[in-house]
């Protein structure tokens, strides 16, 4: 299918999404005091399997197929499964906001993992000038310290951006590539919810002793609304639209997160912080400047 320019839908639709997913982090951290971040990770993908499994059953979608790309599924549901525990987790000991803005540091990672290991995607100029925002303002983000923040929660919510761009470099340079979408998401979130169990004992995480409201809504948010229903219309628009435009909205995730984090739990911003939270955006716009140098 032709990809059509953005319209006015699209556009709307694009932007609630990222109000979603900007938001993810503050319902995350609102149900740890009940639900550790691993115990998380497996219900939310649970849930969210079995949303997106009666959406390809709907659409009848070929996902059931023995088509080689197994190991390479298996891979990236590990990396997957290692992001979000290791995101989660770093809730613990940060703020949401600071942990979103790190986490979306992912892109630099991909770009820069994509200009060494994958054929034909070598920077521009102009995305290695990006790359330098992205990292300045990352170390600005470690130095400009505020109140709720540590090392340990960035360090981790840095980690899980690596894990993020490592599944999605597997999937840029493997069979996965060729497959349906539908069938890469059920892999990752499939993946996470068979294995969180087994983690979660490994790891010594403490059963949930008690589910509160508050809790379950998050839940039921993480795996319907954010896993079920936001994936799957973001591959919806993806197989529509033009990719470079809706690479544009990008920006507005961690700026979300940012003023989710103020209006939940009144997390303050350092000027530090501040600035890192400039110099990443830059950095996106920079790295995900379309060829021909006018923006999207």
């Amino acid at each position: 299918m032709h990809a059509r320019p953005l319209d006015a839908f699209a556009a709307s639709l694009v932007f609630a999404l990222c109000v979603v997913w900007g938001f993810n982090q503050v319902v995350v951290k609102l149900a740890l005091p009940d639900v550790g971040p691993i115990a998380q990770t497996g219900v939310r993908s649970g849930v969210g399997a079995l949303c997106v499994l009666g959406y390809a059953l709907v659409t009848k979608r070929r996902i059931f197929e023995i088509d080689g790309s197994e190991a390479a599924g298996a891979l990236a549901g590990a990396l997957f499964t290692a992001e979000f525990i290791a995101l989660y987790e770093s809730l613990r000991f940060t703020t949401a906001a600071r942990a979103t803005v790190f986490i979306y540091a992912a892109p630099f990672f991909v770009a820069l993992g994509a200009a060494f290991l994958v054929k034909d995607e070598r920077l521009r100029p102009v995305q290695w000038i990006g790359l330098v925002f992205a990292f300045a303002g990352v170390a600005c983000g470690f130095v400009g310290r505020t109140a709720g923040g540590s090392l340990t929660g960035d360090a981790l919510a840095l980690a899980a951006a690596a894990l993020w761009a490592a599944t999605t470099i597997v999937i840029k340079t493997t069979p996965l590539r060729r497959i349906d979408p539908t069938k890469v998401l059920l892999y990752q979130i499939g993946f996470a919810a068979l294995t969180a169990p087994l983690a979660a004992y490994v790891f010594g995480e403490a059963r949930p002793s008690q589910i509160t409201a508050l809790s379950a809504v998050s839940l039921l948010w993480q795996g319907v609304a954010v896993v079920g229903v936001s994936y799957a219309l973001w591959f919806w628009t993806l197989t529509r639209y033009a990719v470079a435009q809706l690479s544009a909205f990008t920006f507005i995730t961690p700026l979300v997160g940012v003023l989710a984090g103020w209006l939940v739990f009144g997390e303050t911003i350092s000027w530090g912080f501040a600035l890192a939270i400039v110099l990443v955006l830059a950095g996106l716009a920079l790295v995900n400047w379309p060829r021909g140098g006018r923006a999207a």
